[in-house]
């Protein structure tokens, strides 16, 4: 089972993502963690990463692609993936379904989390005040999230064209949007507790 969790910053994939893996033993994917991971290494990566990602903006494909594909075989031995913050672009989306169609697999939901614009600004406020994540000062996230509606827009027509793609509001409790998830995974075959 692949699944990919879609939303902005600060929607609350992490959140569902996390409860999944739990349940399922699956691997999240995370390609902010794993940016913000190549960020702190001190390699020549992290450092063109940390760049990227100190204005606000989107790294590129390659990069992020190269850091999916280096995960891909932890995740199949688990049962499958869950793709956390990826793809963010078609681009992105079609070298994904390469990549997993070379290991005969393949993507079977895609789950959006629909959440309001203000909610996310008073999240991601509320983030930053706890965590301190320098992506999640205020100006940044703002640039973020213009990135993000300009490039992953088109990703919804995408999945919905292969009839994968399943809305859900985000703005309801972390209980209620994992019980939508939950019957959403019923629907592809997946047992949830």
């Amino acid at each position: 089972m692949n699944l990919i969790l879609f939303g902005p910053p600060a929607a609350g994939k992490g959140t569902q993502a996390l409860r999944l893996v739990q349940q399922h033993g699956m691997v999240q994917l995370s390609t902010g963690d794993m940016l913000r991971a190549a960020k702190t290494s001190g390699s020549e990566l992290g450092h063109r990463v940390a760049e990227i990602m100190n204005r606000g903006e989107l790294v590129s494909d390659e990069i992020v692609v190269d850091l999916i594909e280096e995960r891909l075989p932890e995740a199949e031995a688990a049962g499958g993936a869950i793709f956390d913050g990826f793809p963010r672009t078609v681009a992105q989306a079609e070298a994904l379904d390469n990549m997993l169609a070379h290991r005969h697999a393949q993507i079977d939901i895609v789950i959006r989390l629909v959440v309001d614009h203000s909610a996310l600004l008073s999240r991601i406020a509320k983030r930053f005040a706890e965590q301190g994540r320098p992506d999640d000062n205020p100006e940044v996230f703002e640039t973020r999230l213009s990135a993000y509606a300009a490039q992953t827009a088109p990703l919804l027509p995408y999945y919905q064209l292969q009839g994968k793609l399943v809305e859900l509001d985000g703005m309801t409790s972390v209980d209620e949007v994992a019980r939508g998830i939950d019957k959403a995974l019923e629907r592809v075959g997946v047992h949830t507790y």
